[in-house]
């Protein structure tokens, strides 16, 4: 009996990867064919920033568990900080969002927190 389990779960796994992969292969047959200055390209890119902006707005107004115990001001501190990196190094997501991560984490471990 737990070897027909095994194999059920196994089935599961491979069934996951496979919906998981196929996904992935069409995205980059589409993906070549998507200019990069195209209206699309535009789109996804909005779409991106937005849920960004989003999850990180949620964040700082409603944060759960240990973030709702750190400053207000920490977080904004940190907002802003991931901002004006952003704008800085001409819109680069990725760096805005580690330059904030940074700056809170910074703030937490040496301005201290009453987490």
């Amino acid at each position: 009996m737990a070897d027909g389990l095994d194999w059920k779960l196994w089935g599961i796994i491979l069934l996951c990867g496979a919906a998981t992969y196929v996904w992935r292969a069409l995205a980059v047959v589409i993906g070549g064919r998507v200019s990069p200055e195209g209206e699309a390209f535009t789109l996804f890119s909005c779409i991106a920033y937005a849920m960004v902006a989003g999850l990180i707005s949620r964040m700082v107004i409603l944060p759960e568990g240990l973030l709702a115990e750190a400053p207000l001001s920490y977080r904004l501190i940190g907002i802003g900080a991931a901002v004006a990196v952003f704008f800085g190094l001409k819109r680069n997501l990725a760096a805005g969002v580690f330059a904030g991560v940074a700056v809170f984490a910074l703030l937490i471990v040496f301005a201290g927190s009453p987490v």
